[in-house]
């Protein structure tokens, strides 16, 4: 049974920064992709950023490129988002998620990694807000 549990949100000033942490339970696979996705209210869950954890390669939202950063822990059981420089319009649920499968398909086309249905597992979120 895999499972997801974030950590490490709170509420923020504009410019501050945070560390959401991932803690992945059951997952016996080293080479899976992982993600952070957000959801502000009213708004479809959006993908943030990723990692694919055999490689280390990483990809970022433009809206949050150069300052949010997503790394794994060397025992890979462990997945982080660092968040610079934060906004008000940062605020947001922030959800963990994981895949095992090289490629996801769906509608006859193969899901980006920014799609909500790539992923398998998630987490049950944390909560991050940024004031003005």
């Amino acid at each position: 049974q895999v499972q997801l549990v974030e950590s490490g949100g709170g509420s923020v000033q504009a410019g501050g920064s945070l560390r959401l942490s991932c803690a992945v339970f059951g997952y016996a696979d080293s080479n899976y992709i992982m993600a952070w996705f957000r959801q502000a209210p009213g708004k479809e869950r959006e993908g943030v950023a990723t990692i694919f954890t055999g490689t280390g390669d990483t990809y970022y939202a433009d809206s949050v490129k150069d300052r949010f950063t997503i790394s794994q822990d060397n025992a890979k059981s462990t997945l982080y988002l660092r968040m610079n420089s934060l906004k008000p319009e940062d605020t947001a649920m922030y959800y963990c998620a994981a895949d095992p499968s090289t490629y996801r398909y769906g509608g006859g086309r193969r899901y980006s990694w920014y799609e909500v249905p790539r992923y398998k597992y998630w987490g049950q979120g944390t909560q991050v807000t940024v004031s003005s």
